[in-house]
């Protein structure tokens, strides 16, 4: 590799490639605030699927988004055209956190000067120009040091979701509408997962819900869910002895009124899924249960914490298991326990 060397004139443009998933997105925030710090005068442009879109809406630290829509991408020839529009913007600096195929495409097409990435396997290195190995440690701080042959660091800058006031107050009428009442304390739930490895099992997280209507009664769970997952809610649900103080929303909600939701409450718990990185993103409290990964996705500050069966095997970081004893073995008492003095301790107070 060479030193860097920039343009005489400066930085004009720069292109973050960070394709997927949501959580991703928000994890790579950080790093488009150290680089919108270290060049102020640059026009900062990201690609990234169309999903995930909504997670850069209103951040000040991006000025183009360049949403890749596979749907529309028909042809061959049609994804070729595309990726040499959106790389012939003239950038001075391109970063790739992925090295998927259709990044792979664009930073090719580019020429930018500076093409940054984590180590790449020896046939994609003529790609790149600079490339580091990733630290160790809170995901975001790992993609952020794939900028350090800039000479940036990352210093504790946390994942960014900016929303709109009229969202927040969108957020209060749909909490309001599904009864939450004044006094009462929220819990934002997350309980699904599309990995059976990172999902708690939910007859436990039904358990955790009776639980807390007997020793908290003025908690609410509000829980989301997904696309096709709506039906594994009211299983949950129906599960519960209790089930009243459990929140339900009419229908699925948006990402950004999931994430205004999650602004709005005490604290959010779950498995390790993209809501938990939201809420770092809007400065909710978090607990979070961890099955088959590690502790590299909490925030590493006291409000964020996370929870588990601690066995030998974790974290596998698999997506099958024949045993899945680190969640079926993590109990619901323990889980209430960690999660209802976290709640206590660093819960938003709506009094």
């Amino acid at each position: 590799m060479t030193s860097i060397v920039l343009p005489e004139g400066g930085v004009r443009r720069i292109l973050v490639c960070q394709l997927r998933q949501i959580g991703d997105v928000l994890l790579a925030t950080p790093a488009l605030t150290l680089l919108r710090r270290r060049f102020p005068e640059a026009e900062i442009h990201v690609l990234t699927e169309s999903k995930c879109v909504s997670m850069l809406d209103g951040n000040p630290d991006v000025d183009v988004v360049w949403p890749l829509d596979k749907k529309r991408l028909s042809s061959f020839f049609a994804e070729v055209a595309w990726y040499r529009e959106v790389a012939g913007q003239g950038f001075d600096i391109v970063v790739d956190f992925q090295q998927l195929p259709r990044t792979r495409w664009v930073v090719a097409f580019s020429g930018a000067r500076v093409r940054l990435s984590f180590t790449p396997p020896w046939y994609n290195r003529w790609l790149y120009t600079h490339w580091v190995k990733p630290r160790d440690g809170y995901a975001a701080m790992s993609k952020a040091s794939v900028l350090e042959p800039l000479g940036i660091r990352w210093d504790g800058e946390r994942p960014r979701l900016w929303l709109r006031p009229e969202e927040r107050a969108t957020a209060r009428e749909i909490l309001a509408s599904a009864g939450l009442a004044e006094g009462q304390r929220l819990v934002t739930l997350d309980p699904t997962h599309r990995r059976i490895t990172r999902q708690w099992p939910a007859l436990h997280y039904a358990r955790l819900i009776d639980i807390t209507a007997e020793k908290a009664p003025d908690v609410r769970f509000l829980p989301f869910w997904g696309p096709g997952e709506e039906a594994d809610i009211r299983r949950m649900v129906a599960a519960c002895r209790v089930g009243g103080n459990v929140l339900l929303p009419d229908r699925m909600l948006t990402l950004r009124e999931m994430a205004a939701c999650i602004a709005e409450a005490d604290m959010h718990l779950g498995n390790c899924s993209a809501p938990r990185h939201i809420a770092v993103a809007v400065d909710t409290p978090t607990c979070v249960v961890l099955g088959a990964t590690g502790t590299a996705w909490t925030f590493p500050s006291p409000e964020h914490i996370d929870v588990a069966a601690r066995l030998a095997c974790q974290p596998c970081n698999r997506n099958a298991c024949d045993t899945l004893q680190c969640l079926r073995d993590l109990a619901p008492e323990h889980v209430f326990e960690v999660a209802m003095a976290h709640l206590d301790r660093f819960g938003k107070r709506r009094d």
